[in-house]
């Protein structure tokens, strides 16, 4: 059991606050059963379309509503039961969510374990004005937590205050108010009345740390990106593989085998459409806002220092328009595929430049005196150009084709990788998030005095590696990265980043009625250590 989403066995009694999802809640998730269940019937039944016919007149007909709507009030049901069953607190520690109907379920995210806040909006959600909200925090599989649904100004207010406590800050302390009773004059030598006690004012809440937008996606050159992947040459070898099927066999039929495939494909690229639609990042003091969808709006939050580690990818159809993609690796999205693919995006279609600003967002400062020269030999560069410690000559029998573009440089706060003659990929990891290093080497490998150097992430899409170096020259990469990231580990900024910065908590509630209330602390500017 991991200690980002564990058993919560703190009592009723010692967390106080405890709130319920939006009363909708069970409309929007009941209806899934009832289209399941319709699917199922769907599949079974439509291979026959006489019986399919047949259900449909007399009295089979008044059977099958019935028993749609009998599933259709089982569903709405539970799903009711369940919205009354469920609840969530949150403390200065932790979030804390109550599940569960026959067998109860207690669990708590650790705010100091909170890796990014997701507020996601499907479709339905939208048209009624509620919002999901997603706590991703490091831990194994099943260690997210889901507040669904609340109403979206109830979400993007408890997404600010996770964070401002994820980030060190502590709610402002109520203090007692005095109220002066007008037109009643205390008698002199009287003792005060103490037998009521004064009336607290209530918490302040955080505000909305504020944000600069630095790019924005076009939807035509998401459009224009996704005809040009690689997968469009593959939808149309798959549709000529059919067409040549069914007239070589002179059967229509004997070309649906191809149907699954192309239905694949079809579904990934509008997938990527869907997805990177609306694409804009900003930064913030509270982390990386990222904001995209079409079907479904989703805004995360990615706090300061929870990225791993840093691609760039550029396929061979991307060359001529200069094109990358930057991705980047997140402790919380690792545990689910379809949240690794939507939350580990920095940018679905960059131009260098931007992929450069995207870059500088994660790592504003690389370590080096021209940090633009350095991206570009990354980005181009071959052998030992920008200072990277290339692969030597006698690669070139294991990777006659990519030999040149294999290559480390090592800053003062990052190691920088590169790879790929036509689809080009280039890894950046700050120091103080390496997980662990190795060596890897083939028999090949061996026979000619080359060895792989590994560095681990968390799991991701950025695996960074260096193929086929010097095995001494990759023996001492490994040595002296390993004491880099001791060195860096020893002096990073701590999970509550606003600490590193001496923000202050909030100031408590004046007792004064009078006097205006004061605002909530504001977040830090993010420094190249926050970042």
């Amino acid at each position: 059991m991991n200690d980002a989403a564990d058993l919560d066995t703190t009592s009723d009694e010692e967390i106080t606050g405890w709130r319920r999802m939006h009363p909708v809640t069970p409309a929007l998730k009941g209806w899934k059963v009832l289209v399941a269940v319709l699917a199922v019937a769907w599949f079974q039944v439509g291979e026959n379309l006489d019986q399919a016919i047949d259900l449909l007149q007399g009295r089979a007909f008044l059977v099958l509503i019935g028993v749609i709507v009998l599933i259709a009030l089982i569903g709405f049901g539970y799903s009711a039961i369940a919205w009354r069953m469920t609840r969530f607190a949150v403390t200065d520690e932790a979030v804390h969510l109550r599940t569960g109907i026959l067998f109860r379920q207690q669990r708590q995210a650790r705010l100091d374990r909170l890796q990014a806040v997701d507020v996601v909006q499907p479709l339905l959600a939208r048209l009624v004005g509620l919002a999901e909200l997603r706590l991703e925090v490091a831990g194994g599989a099943g260690s997210a937590v889901s507040l669904a649904f609340l109403r979206e100004s109830e979400a993007e207010a408890l997404r600010a205050e996770l964070l401002a406590l994820a980030a060190g800050l502590r709610r402002p302390v109520a203090a007692p108010v005095t109220p002066a009773s007008p037109g009643i004059e205390q008698a002199p030598g009287a003792e005060p009345d103490v037998a009521a006690p004064a009336p607290v004012a209530p918490p302040q809440p955080f505000e909305v740390a504020p944000e600069r937008q630095v790019y924005e996606l076009p939807m035509g050159r998401l459009v224009m990106a996704t005809l040009r992947s690689g997968t469009v040459p593959m939808l149309l070898l798959v549709v000529a593989g059919a067409v040549a099927t069914a007239i070589a066999a002179q059967d229509l039929g004997a070309a649906f085998f191809l149907v699954a495939p192309l239905f694949g494909l079809v579904t990934f690229l509008w997938s990527r459409i869907n997805q990177g639609a609306n694409f804009r990042a900003a930064i913030s003091p509270d982390g990386i806002r990222l904001r995209h969808g079409l079907t479904e709006a989703r805004a995360q939050t990615v706090p300061p220092g929870r990225v791993q580690a840093i691609r760039l990818r550029q396929g061979p159809l991307w060359r001529g328009p200069d094109w990358w993609r930057v991705e980047i690796n997140v402790a919380g999205y690792a545990s689910d595929t379809e949240r690794e693919e939507r939350g580990t995006v920095l940018h679905p279609v960059a131009t260098r430049g931007e992929a450069m600003t995207a870059l500088w967002l994660v790592l504003p400062d690389l370590g080096v005196d021209d940090p633009t020269a350095l991206v570009e030999a990354a980005m181009s560069g071959w052998d030992d150009d920008g200072g990277f410690t290339p692969a030597p000559r006698r690669a070139r029998w294991v990777d006659p084709v990519g030999w040149r573009r294999h290559g480390a440089r090592v800053t003062q706060r990052a190691l920088v990788t590169r790879s790929g003659r036509f689809w080009r990929s280039i890894d950046v990891v700050p120091h103080e998030r390496t997980q662990s290093l190795g060596l890897a080497q083939g028999p090949i490998q061996r026979r000619l005095g080359l060895a792989s150097f590994v560095l681990h992430s968390t799991p991701g899409p950025v695996s960074p590696r260096v193929r086929h170096l010097d095995g001494r020259v990759a023996a001492a990469l490994l040595d002296e990265q390993a004491e880099r990231a001791r060195s860096a580990r020893a002096t990073a900024t701590p999970e509550q980043w606003m600490r590193a910065v001496g923000v202050p908590a909030a100031p408590a509630v004046p007792r004064d009625p009078e006097t205006p209330a004061a605002p909530a602390v504001p977040a830090a500017p993010v420094t190249g250590a926050d970042a």
